[in-house]
């Protein structure tokens, strides 16, 4: 999601810079190019060598007669971003005030005179997070636009949010954002029916492919809400949900004030009255299942307008059955198009899948954060379409 971005890295004196190195490691290994801009107190906490080495580029420790801001985040700078992680209690007040007494808030200060996109990931005692005049500075630095990754409250303090969340979020900032301003709801999982207290039914879905597009639909600008049946997720609001009546409940209220919904979920077929108390084993057993509502047509019939994208997952590995069934099921629900597969790639990190709209299908062969971008993309057209 970083492929050719550049990232000016300015680190201040959080004891979170000991995350720097990684970090910096993580952007590059995302495809970006990474060059760092130290505070003095940074320095105390981790080695402009260790960042140098992370970065494979000079580090900037003193504004000079270079005018490394300007080079860096000037309107004709290097840099695509400017991320400021970790950012300081200190720090993001003297962003709010344009007071420039180091190398980090100069450049910051440059790049929002240049409009260059700035991303800050706060880190410090939970106290100073919540003191009324470090709030009233990120109010005031959102309000130009600056996007702040949440820290992880956790022990008394502001941590410094995940590397996973602070990629996202310069992805967001540094790239086209086609779907901002648009909620988009996802699926992801599997679903999972009670027989019993401790027993379910339940299947192979491992939810990547589900939250890869969820991922994509915010770095491409839009709100997400994820309903899955795994935990939170910084780049979405999450209901989470177990059963598929659960799943279709919690899908219907999030598409209220939806744009789209994207089911790729692997939602339940079946599902049985549960027995109360747990079922002794060794005994013969004949379960009673009853088949569970299709959720995009119960959608459907709810929301007419909206765009919905399905997935459909086959095991016969031949494209024709995939293309029949993925057909069946645009018609069926009117969607907007839909994603087949096959089964077998449940769980793993690639696939191949077939988009399949009224017109046409196209190919995809990659990773399944590749094929989160491809979704999130063609539905950013669907959308555009439906305003033109």
């Amino acid at each position: 999601m970083l492929e050719g971005v550049n990232v000016a890295l300015g680190v201040s004196g959080s004891i979170a810079a000991v995350k720097v190195v990684e970090l910096a490691h993580e952007l590059r290994r995302r495809g970006a190019s990474v060059r760092a801009v130290m505070t003095e107190s940074a320095q105390s906490i981790v080695h402009p060598w260790a960042v140098e080495f992370a970065t494979d580029d000079d580090v900037v420790t003193d504004i000079t007669g270079r005018v490394e801001h300007v080079e860096l985040c000037g309107r004709d700078g290097w840099a695509d971003v400017f991320l400021v992680a970790p950012a300081t209690a200190n720090t993001v007040g003297k962003i709010a005030s344009a007071v420039d007494d180091t190398p980090v808030t100069t450049c910051a200060t440059t790049a929002l005179g240049a409009d260059v996109p700035v991303v800050v990931a706060p880190a410090m005692h939970e106290p100073m997070y919540d003191h009324p005049g470090v709030l009233d500075a990120i109010d005031r630095v959102q309000s130009w636009g600056v996007s702040f990754v949440d820290p992880r409250v956790e022990e008394g303090k502001a941590k410094i949010a995940t590397e996973d969340a602070i990629c996202l979020d310069v992805a967001r900032a540094a790239g086209d954002r086609p779907l901002e301003n648009r909620h988009v709801v996802v699926t992801s999982g599997a679903t999972s029916e009670r027989i019993d207290p401790v027993r379910v039914l339940t299947n192979r879905a491992s939810g990547r492919t589900g939250r890869a597009v969820a991922r994509a639909c915010y770095v491409r600008g839009a709100d997400v809400t994820l309903v899955h049946d795994g935990d939170d997720a910084p780049y979405a609001t999450v209901e989470r949900v177990e059963s598929a009546a659960e799943m279709l409940d919690a899908t219907l209220d999030a598409c209220r004030d939806a744009d789209a919904l994207v089911s790729a979920a692997a939602i339940s077929d079946y599902t049985v009255e549960p027995s109360p108390e747990k079922i002794r084993s060794g005994q013969e057993l004949t379960l009673d299942l009853e088949p569970t509502p299709k959720l995009i047509d119960e959608v459907r019939e709810t929301h007419p307008d909206l765009a919905i994208v399905g997935f459909k997952a086959e095991t016969s590995g031949e494209d024709d059955e995939m293309l029949e069934q993925a057909c069946k099921t645009l018609k069926r629900a009117r969607l907007s198009f839909v994603v087949a597969n096959d089964a077998s790639v449940m769980g793993g990190e690639d696939t191949r899948a077939l988009l399949v709209d009224a017109d046409e299908h196209t190919e995809f062969t990659g990773t399944k954060t590749g094929l989160g971008l491809r979704i999130a993309d063609e539905l950013a057209r669907v959308l555009g379409r439906q305003n033109d």
